[in-house]
């Protein structure tokens, strides 16, 4: 009966467990998901669930997460694609909402590259940033504090449009540019001059499962590729022969700064004539051959002696009168005996 006591309490307590679990998994929003985080020398606060990825313990951030970066780097990997660099000692917070990411800066710097979702915006204390795709290219972009006063911005691909929040001033950065700001001005807009770094953490690309129709190859064909390229590549350096690559030429188009202004209904258009297009190529060197060339040695051609013509036989000659008839005579006297 004790026993039977026992049993029923432990059922009891596990079910309870159940239930509390249950309850505080149903009260987190499914879509609130930020992404995951790494990092060395990280402190996260607010909103979060760890998750057990391939036999680690890994932190997701939600919706309202909070994350210091003590020194070193983290690395956030956004649930629908893209990457998150931040650069410490740094300071920011995370929402999300309808599929949108905001990053809340404080201090620090982050370098963000995203191939298409999410649309991500990043609010300073003065400023709203929102990068702008260019066609299909994905967004990579830089923003950051050199002090508390000054504020960079750097923009690798797609542009970056910056909008003062309080008096709703804004600029456009282009692709390839680098400014600092002081205290939130737009006004204030100068040449960075590359005083801002933030280098993206590329993380592993997954293992890419083989189709339906291939099979792995056995141990032996392994060994034998592995032999063959070996040789190849032996082969390779004795003959100290390199792969040719292809160069193709490099375009750069360089264009004066893009202006916004709030008050005018249609904007200027940039000045075509301002605008130039840099081709970049690589001069091949002038062949230069080095060495002799001897002329092709020429063969005495062999006399020919021309073979003396036949000589001709006489031909024979005709008899006189009186033989002629002597030799028909005797002819007609055999036939008749």
């Amino acid at each position: 009966m004790r026993r039977a006591r026992i049993f029923a309490g432990v059922c009891a307590v596990a079910g309870a467990g159940v239930f509390v679990a249950t309850t505080a998994t149903a009260d987190q929003p499914a879509g609130d998901s930020v992404g995951l985080i790494e990092g060395e020398d990280i402190a996260v606060t607010g909103p979060m669930s760890v998750e057990v990825v391939g036999g680690t313990a890994k932190t997701i951030l939600r919706s309202g997460s909070d994350v210091r970066v003590k020194s070193g780097q983290a690395r956030i990997s956004l649930v629908e694609g893209g990457q998150i660099s931040i650069c410490g000692p740094a300071h920011l917070s995370v929402l999300k909402s309808g599929g949108a990411v905001t990053v809340a800066l404080e201090s620090g710097a982050i370098r963000a590259r995203l191939e298409g979702e999410p649309a991500i915006s990043v609010y300073t204390p003065q400023l709203q940033g929102q990068p702008v795709a260019i066609g299909d290219e994905p967004r990579d972009f830089l923003v950051g504090f050199l002090n508390p006063g000054v504020m960079c911005v750097r923009t690798y691909r797609g542009a970056m449009r910056l909008e003062q929040q309080l008096s709703g001033q804004s600029v456009i950065v282009p692709q390839g540019g680098d400014v600092m700001l002081t205290n939130g001005q737009i006004d204030s807009l100068r040449n960075g001059a590359g005083h801002c770094h933030c280098e993206l953490q590329i993380a592993k690309a997954p293992a890419v499962p083989l189709p339906k129709n291939e099979v792995p190859a056995t141990a032996e064909e392994s060994a034998r590729g592995e032999t063959a390229q070996s040789s190849g590549g032996a082969a390779g350096a004795e003959t100290g022969e390199k792969p040719s690559k292809k160069e193709e030429p490099i375009f750069t188009v360089d264009m004066p700064p893009l202006r916004f202004d709030a008050s005018a209904k249609v904007q200027p258009e940039p000045d075509a004539r301002l605008m130039v297009i840099v081709r970049r190529v690589r001069v091949r060197p002038t062949l230069i051959f080095q060495g002799r060339v001897e002329a092709q040695p020429v063969t005495a051609a062999a006399v020919v002696t021309p073979a003396p013509p036949p000589a001709k036989t006489p031909a024979p000659t005709q008899g006189s009168v009186v033989d002629r008839v002597r030799s028909f005579f005797r002819r007609l006297w055999t036939r008749g005996g």
